[in-house]
């Protein structure tokens, strides 16, 4: 049967140049970065190196990358310790955050009693920015939290025109930019944010790895307590290997960058025009010119469709995700789509597609022609 994976907003496969340069750490250099003889030092040249050229990418310093498990230690992490530690009263976020942020926002709200207010979205999915700027005029010490694409969407946040309002108001500034580190540049000199985030899996790295960019001199505190690895801020014996890997994931993410974008977005493209063509009714939740690998469509198919959707293409080998889960026997819309869409539209059956380099056009017609058998 052909398989056929469009779900790489989920998770990516890791390129074979990463899985080789993975063995060849676990092979040749397993010492622990911590200790003084020659394995150690060989172990710790590999994450300083790695550390150096990831933050060569973003332009920033790599003093100011910090390695631990992903996207959600690291939300967790400074959201927690800018409350703790930095004494920020107020977040502001918007209620189609990744969970990670959602949930955590909602912890500290609970647990300290921080002001939490949202700001308003778009029937498109993009944040007001006039209403950020609206709530940023409090003067209560403040932490936005936005995301730079969001993950059901695409929908694309103007992180530049953010960190220039987050300035004018002295507010801190943190953006999950799990989905856009290694898919789109990203200079942290051009744009402001204090922190950002990333998760090695989505850019064709291992999973279990990522780093959190920290703007010198922000004052953030461990969340682990232990030993002093990285500058004593993330206690714990580093994953060598995986850090080796998504310095060599994130390499070859921006070496190629360029030409997989374009392959990628001809494809996006292809895919509007076929289901133009085969559901002339079908629509995009967001816009069509969201971010260049994710499309959101809500199907005109019946309401009676939504739940067997995603498992009828499964049997026919096909990978893709939807907005909507399935929990305890009701279907349930996501907590993003419910931001953008009407109530009618949610009932709907919609689906995330989510590209790589590694589709092709063929994957598309193959999607096509099983959505047209359902």
């Amino acid at each position: 049967m052909k398989k056929v994976y469009l779900d790489n907003a989920s998770t990516t496969a890791m390129r074979p140049e990463v899985i080789q340069e993975m063995i060849k750490t676990m092979t040749d250099d397993f010492g622990n970065p911590s200790s003084t003889h020659s394995f150690g030092r060989n172990a710790k040249t590999i994450i300083e190196l790695s550390r150096k050229n990831i933050a060569k990418y973003l332009n920033c310093s790599a003093q100011e990358i910090i390695f631990l498990s992903g996207g959600t230690e690291a939300n967790n992490w400074i959201l927690r310790s800018a409350v703790e530690d930095l004494k920020v009263e107020r977040i502001i976020t918007s209620k189609t955050e990744h969970h990670a942020v959602l949930y955590t926002v909602l912890a500290l709200q609970s647990d300290y009693n921080t002001q939490v207010d949202y700001v308003k979205i778009n029937s498109d999915g993009s944040i007001d920015l006039t209403h950020l700027s609206n709530l940023l005029s409090d003067e209560k010490k403040t932490l936005v939290s936005l995301m730079h694409v969001n993950n059901e969407t695409g929908t694309i946040l103007d992180i530049e025109r953010v960190g220039v309002i987050c300035k004018q108001y002295n507010a801190l500034f943190h953006s999950d930019t799990v989905q856009s580190v290694g898919k789109t540049e990203i200079d942290l000199q051009k744009i402001s944010p204090d922190f950002i985030v990333a998760s090695a899996h989505k850019f064709h790295g291992p999973k279990g790895i990522g780093f959190a960019f920290v703007r010198k001199n922000s004052g953030l505190q461990p969340l682990l307590f232990g030993g002093e690895q990285e500058k004593g801020l993330r206690a714990g014996t580093e994953a060598v290997h995986q850090i080796a890997g998504m310095a060599k994931a994130l390499s070859l993410s921006y070496e190629n960058l360029e030409i997989e974008r374009e392959y990628i977005f001809e494809l996006k493209n292809y895919l509007i025009k076929q289901l133009g063509i085969h559901f002339p009714d079908f629509r995009i939740a967001g816009k069509k010119d969201d971010f260049y690998n994710i499309i959101n469509i809500i199907l005109p198919f019946s309401e009676d469709k939504t739940s067997m959707l995603l498992f009828s293409l499964d049997m026919k080998g096909i990978a893709v995700s939807r907005g909507s889960a399935c929990q305890s026997g009701s279907i349930k819309p996501s907590h993003v789509l419910k931001e953008m869409l009407s109530e009618t539209d949610l009932k709907l059956p919609n689906l995330r597609i989510s590209f790589s380099h590694y589709n092709n056009q063929e994957d598309i017609d193959w999607l096509i022609e099983s959505l047209k058998t359902i």
